[in-house]
């Protein structure tokens, strides 16, 4: 609680957590030992009260932060059981471009209204993991005016809402032993800002499939399918299986660097794979997704978010090793 007596609003683990100025996206990797191991298990089964000691000192900053599970992590947890859909991003090799796999053990998606509480929730969280990681990729994220990416489009337009975001992003009773838990994917792209901005607004709208003004959809032109077409998955009946986008634009002027942080949600990994597979290699094949002409994926890594209560017992009679 804060010295007015109120609570802090969000827990560690809450993947519905709302949409945030601020984010930052760190990815690490554990080190080989035992007690390499077990301290960063200690710090991310503890995740939930930091937050709240960074957190109170300004309710309305809405910090928080999710913690995802890498395939090789979870290997050495000792566990019998696992995440039933759980493996390592799969590279997928297309014709003209490549999702990349990049290592991860432990991802940190923490969120913020202020960059501040990101900045020093992120000092605290390395300085309790100390030599126990080694970070792999720091993103710093941010809104960008009416949560539109820097290629000038809304992004997140189709997410899940009220009742259908927990049905989009949290495993139920088809997994039970990890039931309240996620999927996660993140991948990093940066755009070829000058190669996009050459081309007329009605080419870009082509390839998004969304008109850049308003957000309203567009139909495909056949047999080409845009990008917002590709990236949607449904079943025989048409119904889409939903995942919950917390992408954010990050960039520096000075560097000449420009991109977007893709991270989806779900609860049923295949759907984020199967739209993956649709871009890369397209659909039908041959076809790939256009957008990828301006935007290279630089990294690829696949996580299991626990529920918090698993989170906190992680450390727990684990055999490190």
């Amino acid at each position: 609680m804060d010295a007015a007596g109120r609570r802090v609003p969000f827990d560690a683990q809450q993947v519905d957590a709302p949409l945030s100025r601020s984010a930052v996206f760190l990815v690490v990797t554990i080190g080989p030992s035992p007690e390499q191991l077990r301290t960063a298990l200690e710090v991310v089964a503890g995740i939930d009260d930091l937050v709240k000691s960074v957190g109170f000192r300004d309710l309305g900053a809405n910090l928080s932060c999710i913690v995802g599970i890498g395939s090789a992590a979870w290997d050495r947890l000792g566990r019998s059981e696992r995440p039933a859909e759980l493996h390592p991003f799969a590279r997928i090799d297309g014709p003209s471009h490549a999702a990349r796999s990049t290592p991860g053990d432990l991802l940190f998606h923490i969120r913020a209204e202020r960059p501040d509480f990101c900045f020093e929730f992120e000092r605290l969280l390395l300085e309790q993991l100390g030599d126990s990681v080694r970070v792999v990729d720091e993103v710093n994220g941010f809104r960008y005016f009416d949560a539109r990416d820097l290629l000038g489009f809304v992004d997140g337009t189709a997410n899940p809402t009220g009742r259908g975001m927990a049905d989009a992003t949290l495993i139920g009773d088809e997994d039970a032993a990890f039931a309240g838990g996620s999927y996660v994917v993140v991948q990093k792209y940066v755009h070829d800002l000058a190669t996009w901005n050459a081309m007329t607004t009605e080419e870009q709208e082509a390839v998004m499939g969304r008109r850049k003004a308003d957000d309203v959809e567009l139909d495909d032109t056949e047999p080409q399918r845009a990008h917002k077409t590709l990236a949607t998955i449904t079943d025989d009946d048409g119904n889409e299986f939903a995942i919950l986008r917390d992408n954010m634009p990050f960039g520096s002027p000075a560097s000449g660097v420009y991109g977007t942080y893709f991270i989806g949600y779900t609860r049923r990994l295949w759907v984020i794979e199967r739209m993956l597979q649709r871009m890369f290699l397209g659909d039908p094949p041959g076809l790939h997704d256009k957008l990828l002409d301006v935007s290279t994926a630089t990294t690829g890594t696949t996580f299991f978010v626990p529920s918090l209560q698993m989170l906190e017992g992680l450390a727990d009679g684990t055999t490190a090793s």
